[in-house]
């Protein structure tokens, strides 16, 4: 890992907007706590609109709803897909956002015994890829009247929505704009801030 004096030679990097992006994930390692309004997910808050990447080998999560959305910038809104789960546990996490040639990167939960914990998730995403398996999936339900994780994450009324009681994906690959819980435990976590190289959680192949 390099110190961000090393980022000089480089002089490309914008740290002002570098330092919006990292708010998420630095954020997420302290526990973000954030009241959301029910369907009104666009205009609650302003998000800095750098897209970060999450993997995991495992996530099994406890009530799964999913529906499309917004979310706004400073420029404008982008869409997402949003995606709610009432309780999780993710082993092997790796969360990392790029900007320029300077990279941070988060891990946690690799003891199997120990892995991360989070309660009331909610994402916005723009890819989601794994082995998934849902239980008790519905799909086609009007959005405003999910139900199967936590209030806050359901859609517009008459938006598509699904939903199911259970949701286990190995391989988890993720990009997104966002995440919030009302609790995130990071067991065993480290994180670091490299400049140059190539140290994202993943890259496409």
């Amino acid at each position: 890992m390099k110190d961000a004096q090393s980022a000089g030679a480089y002089g490309r990097t914008n740290w002002r907007r570098f330092a919006v992006a990292v708010g998420v994930p630095a954020v997420v390692a302290g526990g973000l706590v954030l009241a959301l309004a029910n369907g009104a997910l666009a205009a609650s808050f302003v998000i800095a609109g750098e897209q970060f990447k999450l993997s995991a080998s495992k996530l099994v999560g406890e009530g799964f709803t999913q529906y499309s959305g917004e979310l706004e910038t400073k420029d404008g809104t982008v869409p997402a897909a949003m995606s709610g789960i009432e309780g999780a546990t993710l082993n092997d996490l790796c969360q990392s956002v790029a900007v320029g040639p300077v990279t941070l990167r988060i891990e946690a939960g690799d003891d199997p015994a120990r892995p991360v914990k989070a309660t009331d998730l909610l994402i916005g995403m723009s890819k989601l890829g794994g082995d998934a398996e849902f239980k008790n999936m519905q799909i086609g339900l009007d959005a405003g009247t999910l139900d199967a994780a936590q209030d806050e994450a359901k859609g517009a009324p008459g938006a598509f929505g699904q939903q199911a009681t259970s949701v286990t994906i190995h391989n988890l690959r993720q990009q997104a704009y966002y995440t919030s819980a009302s609790t995130f435990t990071l067991n065993g976590m480290s994180l670091e801030l490299h400049v140059g190289g190539k140290h994202e959680c993943y890259y496409e192949d």
